[in-house]
């Protein structure tokens, strides 16, 4: 589904690589970016878009995206196609729904309602990596690649064991991954704060690294901790890469909790001394201080083991229930990153039950002092109650670190955003505004060019595509054209489904997804598949 022509006439070029922004026509046609003239002499005979004092760039890339579900229930996505993303990575943090048998698809979701929802009556017709992709390819609204998610893969073949994998099982799960990626998939991701992702030992991502690099994909950990130990664990990450040749994209790339405020230099210092050693890095980050996932992942792992009702046993179990509170409250959950939870930091965002709706928006601290029980106690019956299926923000960001972490060379931009709960994270709706509404044109963190680069061209380069990411003739054209004066975002915590100011066009393969700030329900977005794989 194509276009004959779209015309951009005077636009300020920002073409994503971080040159200096130049005025000129830019004529689209058949899905292809076929002319820029600076001297802006070109002539449309099909739509043509008056640009001038806009700015046309490639369309953004959202490197960490968790919309493999959404966007196959709701295709015309306008959460994303409004903030100007036009290509989304999926199967992030270790866990998604392919490659999957059925015993383990049914785990996944109950395991990831708080992250994706399960639609009554949604059609799963799908178990592989290959058939996931060619699903998308019946009709989306933007681009969407896919990693293989490692801990998905530890479930298809060794179930929610918490023990390392024999040798017969560590060479399944290669076979798994080298499948994944020879139907399509750009690399692997890992979840190693989630379970059963988090029971793999070093020795078993290395191997499976051994089978990505061999296939020129790339490596995307959640690592072990953001808090406690944050150092180290990024350090785990580098020495894997280094070790297998595997490039390595660091996922949400950030400093959290109380323990790492003002530690961002000392993280950005490992990654240059591993450039220096020649390692191939890159990171994302969002824009924000909270982070968001589901609430049921703050357990410790041993508690985790098993899958959902195994987990929901030991919660109703007294002398259990009571060991997983010292951990948490004590020891500090490796699933809350071997910090002690501060229940003041951890807000309800998403609930399964009407019952349980007041706890939106309220801290776990909040809503317990309101119902006169300790926070433990509402945390775990609300856990019960609701099956796991309950989502949450954590509020353990830090400004400084986000600053720092967003200027470095090596970095782009990611959502992380969910977007089911009765207030998702407004990242989901707001990441690429807001880098460059607060942080280009009110903060002057980043310069506009740069900015651009960070969200489009730099992030192409990881996903080794040679024909998106820059504006460019005969690159495909996944365009936006924004206003630099007022673009932003409008989505907040209380009101988190609001669209971004400024965005006045987006295509996607040439086709409008966006015409003068409205969704126009096109779906010409496709799988983006690792180059060579089959289709």
């Amino acid at each position: 589904m194509t276009e004959p022509e779209t015309l951009f006439r005077g636009p300020t070029v920002v073409d994503g690589t971080g040159s200096p922004g130049y005025r000129a026509d830019v004529l689209v046609a058949a899905g292809r970016v076929v002319a820029i003239d600076p001297a802006g002499g070109l002539a449309g005979r099909g739509r043509v878009v008056e640009a001038a004092g806009l700015v046309l760039a490639p369309g953004f890339i959202d490197m960490h995206s968790h919309s493999d579900l959404r966007l196959l229930a709701e295709p015309d996505h306008v959460a994303k196609v409004s903030q100007g993303v036009t290509l989304e990575v999926l199967g992030q943090d270790g866990l998604s729904y392919a490659p999957v048998d059925d015993t383990t698809l049914g785990l996944l979701r109950a395991q990831l309602a708080g992250w994706n929802g399960d639609p009554p009556g949604f059609d799963w017709n799908w178990r592989d990596v290959g058939c996931y992709l060619g699903r998308l390819d019946k009709g989306i609204a933007v681009n969407a690649a896919y990693l293989v998610p490692h801990g998905t893969v530890r479930m298809l073949v060794m179930g929610w064991a918490d023990r390392p994998a024999t040798p017969a099982e560590l060479a399944r799960m290669r076979e798994v991954v080298a499948a994944g990626l020879r139907e399509g998939a750009v690399g692997l991701s890992a979840g190693l704060t989630y379970a059963p992702g988090m029971y793999a030992d070093t020795a078993e991502l290395d191997a499976l690294c051994e089978v990505v690099a061999a296939h020129d994909g790339y490596f995307s950990p959640h690592h072990r901790s953001y808090g406690a130990g944050a150092l180290a664990a990024y350090r785990e990450m580098v020495e894997l890469s280094l070790r297998t040749g595997c490039p390595l994209h660091l996922a949400h790339a950030t400093m959290n909790f109380p323990e790492n405020e003002g530690k961002a230099g000392d993280l950005l210092a490992l990654l240059d001394e591993a450039a220096a050693r020649g390692a191939d890095i890159t990171l994302d980050s969002y824009p924000y201080l909270a982070g968001a996932t589901y609430l049921s992942a703050l357990l410790p792992s041993w508690a985790a083991e098993g899958g959902v009702d195994a987990t929901l046993a030991r919660l109703s179990d007294v002398d259990t229930r009571e060991r997983i509170r010292a951990d948490l409250e004590v020891a500090g959950s490796d699933g809350c990153h071997g910090v002690p939870v501060d229940w003041t930091t951890i807000e309800v965002n998403g609930v399964r039950l009407d019952a349980n709706r007041h706890l939106v928006g309220r801290s776990v601290a909040a809503s317990a002092a309101a119902a006169g029980v300790a926070p433990f106690e509402l945390f775990a019956d609300t856990l019960l109650a609701e099956r796991l299926g309950t989502s949450c923000l954590m509020h353990v960001g830090h400004e400084a670190n986000v600053r720092a972490i967003m200027a470095h060379p090596g970095h782009t931009g990611g959502s992380d955003g969910l977007l089911v709960g009765d207030r998702p994270h407004p990242r989901a709706w707001g990441t690429f505004p807001r880098y460059l509404g607060h942080y280009v044109r009110e903060q002057g963190v980043l310069g506009l060019e740069e900015c651009v680069a960070h969200l489009t061209g730099r992030a192409a380069r990881r996903l080794r595509l040679t024909d998106r990411g820059v504006v460019r003739v005969g690159n495909a054209a996944d365009l936006v054209l924004f206003d630099p004066t007022t673009v932003g975002d409008t989505a907040t915590y209380t009101e988190p489904r609001q669209r971004a100011t400024g965005i006045e066009h987006v295509l996607v393969n040439g086709v409008p997804v966006l015409t003068d700030g409205e969704p126009t329900g096109a779906l010409p977005g496709h799988s983006i598949r690792r180059t060579g794989a089959r289709s």
